[in-house]
């Protein structure tokens, strides 16, 4: 087995990336002649970014489930597909093998089908980090539902406002799951979430952690005894849907600037050629490596690289339940010398933690089956980088530094392992057929920022990062609502695509993200909007007013600032600050509290009522002598209280 469009050399990389900037539709349609499809496509392309409107491979049909596990189980039926590692480090690991895989998937696509699952219906899947996660995925995507996977880690309102979003009339969970050495009660949450959701009719519980649960006649049903059902009717075979390339794969809700979660739509062939090149050329995948990406499914990261990029790929993929630190810190360590891993990839926010573990978790610890490093979520600080290059990899592997997006679908910046120049902290270069820019406040494009041109800056450049041509598995529409896809991503700068990001370019044309530049947080790796916490914030009974501010933080990247005016008594403010965190955990989840709440009388504000972020967000990373011109403000006094206050 080999992948023809895998490129081998730095030589071999420019020359494919001209290719795909001058001739992008033959670049393409060459690639997406290697997969199974029911019906060819008579159209590569047609786009503007004004409506916005993107298509791929018009006319086309396929079904993803068939390039991911049908042709794989036909060639290596008894090749490990999915590797799965238990929370509890006692408990017995599962290996799938691409012809098991194939037949749990047809099994449970039967079970959604029994349950009334057609072509078209959102299904919302919020469950443990277990093969029956990636099962159920591929099992709505083999009968042509879409799915709607929620992280484990959010509340009740968080999952109530997806499902109601997206109108979705089966969700599946489990009675619970294993987070290190909690039990989360998943099966609870959804119980108070669906109190508000009249468009659900059946919700499918998978058996995890025996937790006692409450189960609803008519509504609920047992994983186990649905599946059963299947048995017994016999043939378990289940005719994978044909699907148009446009028809919508997913739906994954991701934050912005303002307080209602957007759901981003990938669409069926676009995203599953990308996540497959990307897959392929960024980790230099070769057949027999065991790539363990350790994020979780309910992000993109693992819809990307855990399950899609890799299975179409005929990959390998390891999927862990827990955290890195528990039973203790070595566990990452030790599940990649149980497995002899190839391939780790993981978010600066673990590799940070880790670090301040020290290195006795590592010593006792044979490492020598890494080949490449992999970060992801957030820019990688440079004593992350050594420390993740010099200690893990032993100074043997290359760290490929990726920058892309919920939105992306796949990796659109970062070194390809071994063929292109690394350098710490810089995503490096763009991948084929990505072509950024780099910006100016009024949408010019700044001299050496635009990779396509070919032409290197004489000095570092910055700007704000745009994408001037779309890539297959860019996001078609936000579900419902595609004006606001059309206002967050296309209508700051015209007929470019806003990534939201500012970036550096260097003399080499390498890029380097340096975070956002809008109302939105990179928290351990994932976006948190500053509006949503607020009004999370502000529902607390004593609360008038909040604003949210990220400042830098040692484990995180970015820590969220809290600036809350209280009308209640203060006596005790570490009580309130619990109490505010405590709402923020019940309305959005535990990943959205603030690391600190200042208790301030008001905030910097204009006359004509804006809060000046730029100036709370100076005070909270400590830069309180360049706070710029206050006089503007409606009550300047109030900037010099705040600053003393500071946490």
């Amino acid at each position: 087995m080999s992948y023809p469009y895998q490129i081998k050399s730095l030589e071999q990389y420019h020359q494919v990336y001209k290719e795909s900037i001058e001739h992008p539709e033959k670049f393409w349609s060459d690639i997406a002649m290697h997969f199974r499809w029911k019906k060819h496509f008579d159209q590569v392309t047609s786009w503007n970014f004004k409506d916005p409107k993107v298509a791929w491979f018009q006319g086309g049909q396929l079904n993803i489930t068939e390039n991911c596990i049908d042709r794989w189980a036909e060639i290596q039926p008894d090749a490990p597909a999915i590797i799965w590692e238990s929370n509890d480090p006692e408990e017995h690991h599962r290996i799938l093998s691409f012809k098991e895989l194939l037949f749990k998937v047809n099994q449970f696509a039967h079970v959604l089908k029994n349950n009334g699952a057609k072509k078209g219906d959102r299904i919302c899947i919020y469950m443990p980090m277990v093969p029956e996660l990636a099962i159920a995925v591929l099992a709505c995507a083999r009968i042509g539902a879409i799915h709607s996977v929620v992280f484990g880690g959010f509340s009740a309102q968080s999952i109530a406002d997806r499902i109601i979003d997206a109108a979705c009339n089966i969700v599946i969970t489990a009675d619970g799951g294993y987070r290190g050495n909690k039990e989360v009660p998943l099966k609870a949450v959804m119980d108070d979430a669906l109190v508000r959701c009249d468009t659900v009719k059946r919700c499918i519980v998978l058996t995890r952690t025996r937790t006692p649960i409450s189960m609803l006649k008519g509504r609920d049903c047992w994983w186990e005894d649905e599946i059963k059902k299947v048995e017994t009717a016999g043939n378990p075979f289940c005719e994978a849907e044909a699907m148009d390339a446009e028809d919508p794969l997913f739906i994954l809700y991701t934050s912005g600037s303002t307080g209602k979660p957007k759901g981003v739509v990938h669409a069926c062939a676009g995203y599953m050629i990308y996540t497959n090149y990307t897959f392929v050329n960024v980790f230099q995948y070769q057949p027999g490596d065991i790539h363990f990406c350790t994020a979780d499914i309910g992000w993109i990261t693992g819809h990307s690289y855990i399950v899609y990029g890799p299975l179409s790929a005929g990959a390998t993929s390891l999927m862990f339940e827990g955290i890195p630190t528990w039973p203790d810190a070595g566990r990452f360590w030790e599940i990649v010398d149980k497995y002899k891993v190839h391939i780790l990839y993981t978010a600066p926010t673990a590799i940070r933690s880790l670090m301040s573990f020290g290195l006795d978790y590592i010593k006792d610890k044979n490492l020598s089956s890494l080949k490449v490093l992999g970060s992801v979520g957030e820019p990688i600080n440079e004593e992350a980088w050594y420390w993740f290059h010099d200690h893990i990899g032993k100074g043997n592997c290359p760290i490929v530094d990726t920058w892309w997006q919920t939105e992306t679908g796949g990796i659109l910046i970062s070194n390809l392992a071994g063929v292109t120049p690394s350098k710490p902290a810089h995503a490096t270069l763009p991948l084929p057929g990505v072509q950024p820019i780099l910006v100016d406040e009024q949408g010019n494009i700044i001299p050496g920022g635009d990779a396509s041109q070919y032409q290197l800056p004489d000095a570092t450049v910055s700007g704000n990062l745009c994408i001037k041509y779309p890539w297959p598995s860019i996001i078609r529409t936000t579900w419902g609502d595609h004006e606001r896809c059309r206002t967050t991503y296309f209508s700051t700068y015209e007929n470019l695509y806003f990534t939201g990001d500012g970036c550096l370019r260097d003399t080499d044309g390498n890029y380097r993200i340096t975070g956002r530049v809008d109302d939105v947080l990179n928290v351990s790796g994932h976006r948190i909007g500053t509006a949503e916490v607020e009004n999370a914030i502000n529902m607390h009974t004593g609360v008038v007013e909040s604003a949210i501010v990220g400042y830098p933080h040692d484990i995180k990247g970015q820590g969220i600032y809290a600036y809350v005016i209280f009308s209640g008594q203060l006596d005790d403010k570490n009580l309130v600050a619990q109490d505010i965190n405590q709402t923020v955990s019940r309305i959005i989840g535990p990943i959205a509290k603030p690391d600190k709440i200042q208790f301030v009388s008001g905030l910097p504000k204009t006359r004509s009522g804006k809060i000046m972020r730029r100036i709370l967000r100076k005070i909270a990373e400590g830069d309180t002598a360049h706070l710029g011109d206050t006089s503007t403000l409606l009550d300047p006094n109030i900037v010099e209280e705040i600053k003393l206050g500071r946490l």
